[in-house]
């Protein structure tokens, strides 16, 4: 079973970055962001011993069974059957080894492409086409993606909506200003975050977990963290990811003040730019809801992102195959519940103590 080992490292990151399907949720420095997972990467190789399909396996083991979990995997083309089998036979090993009893993919493919979908039923998975929210995903099955190839700032300003390019110059005129921010920085941009999560009611991860990101993806020039400054104050900032032919806008954050200023948009504008700077195919904005109607409460997520006229994307959805179905019953109805308590118990208790250094610095102010 070809896994990947050392000597095939700098190969394997060269293949990820080449192949249209290459993702950054695939990468050896994504792979130990998640360090409370263990990492396996499995290879399908060419008659002439070169990587011509890949996954990186994510094994969240714990209580002695493990979930085994590919992001955006696989990295082939998704039309060659044996490759993909291949792979998922590979997979299987690798789940065995781990006492896996479900393997999970959530691949970059669109949902029209049923020639995939066939390929995949035919291997064994059942693909799980009716997510329509976050909260029923991993990663998101809806995104905007913009194309960039070839294209000039002059003309993708043009083809925003009138009111974004608006708002864009108006940060412009308010003095708002994009920063690139460094590693402490990162503190500032979590607090922001944290006030994101409580004005809009979002589990918002910790600090450490932001830290770590920077500390394995920055070195490399694949993170870049820009930071909205207005009156001396960071009013807003996002997580750029770069990697390949794509940028991902992974994380954005803003403050309850200044919002008039549209610090937001701006931001859009400046990793839209980052984008064109690194000579990428495509920016893509991540996650919509794929409920499109404007009573729906994340109506303004998917309004925001298509004023930007990128391409409202549906990804096949995710791909589940059991190799343990009582485990598999127990971890669905039990153990995934308790997971999420104790998320949203550590959430809750993180907003709190937010709130309240919030209320005594507010107190320390007004004191002065």
């Amino acid at each position: 079973m070809p896994l990947l080992t050392d000597e095939r490292r700098e190969e394997y990151i060269n293949f990820l970055q080449t192949h249209p399907k290459g993702h950054f949720l695939q990468s050896p420095e994504w792979a130990r962001v998640k360090k409370d997972w263990k990492n396996e990467v499995v290879l399908s190789l060419d008659e002439n011993g070169k990587i011509k399909g890949s996954m990186s396996l994510l094994i969240r083991y714990e209580k002695g069974v493990s979930m085994v979990y590919s992001p955006r995997g696989p990295v082939c083309d998704p039309h060659d059957k044996a490759t993909f089998q291949d792979l998922v036979n590979q997979t299987k090993e690798v789940a065995k080894k781990y006492r896996g009893f479900r393997i999970v993919l959530d691949p970059d493919i669109p949902s029209d492409d049923e020639e995939f979908k066939k390929i995949a039923r035919e291997i064994g998975f059942t693909i799980s086409e009716d997510a329509k929210d976050f909260a029923q995903m991993i990663q998101p099955r809806y995104v905007f993606r913009l194309n960039v190839k070839d294209k000039t700032e002059e003309e993708l300003l043009a083809s925003f909506h009138e009111k974004w390019r608006y708002n864009i110059r108006l940060a412009g005129r308010k003095g708002v200003k994009i920063i690139e921010g460094g590693r402490d920085d990162i503190k500032k941009f979590h607090d922001i975050m944290l006030t994101t999560g409580v004005r809009d009611n979002f589990v918002i991860r910790p600090l450490e977990y932001f830290e770590r990101m920077y500390d394995e993806l920055a070195p490399n020039g694949h993170l870049r963290l820009l930071l909205a400054e207005y009156q001396g104050n960071i009013i807003a900032g996002v997580i750029t990811i770069i990697y390949g032919n794509k940028v991902w806008y992974l994380y954005g954050a803003s403050s309850n003040e200044y919002r008039n200023v549209m610090p937001n948009y701006l931001l859009q504008w400046e990793q839209i730019k980052v984008a064109l700077e690194h000579k990428c195919d495509i920016y893509d904005f991540r996650g919509v809801s794929g409920h499109v109607d404007e009573g729906h409460p994340q109506y303004g997520i998917y309004k925001f992102k298509k004023g930007f006229n990128g391409d409202f994307v549906e990804f096949v959805g995710e791909l589940r195959m059991v190799t343990n179905p009582f485990m598999d019953f127990v971890y669905e109805k039990i153990v995934r519940k308790i997971r999420g308590f104790k998320i949203r118990a550590r959430q809750k208790k993180e907003n709190k103590d937010f709130e309240e250094r919030e209320k005594q610095k507010k107190e320390n102010s007004d004191n002065k």
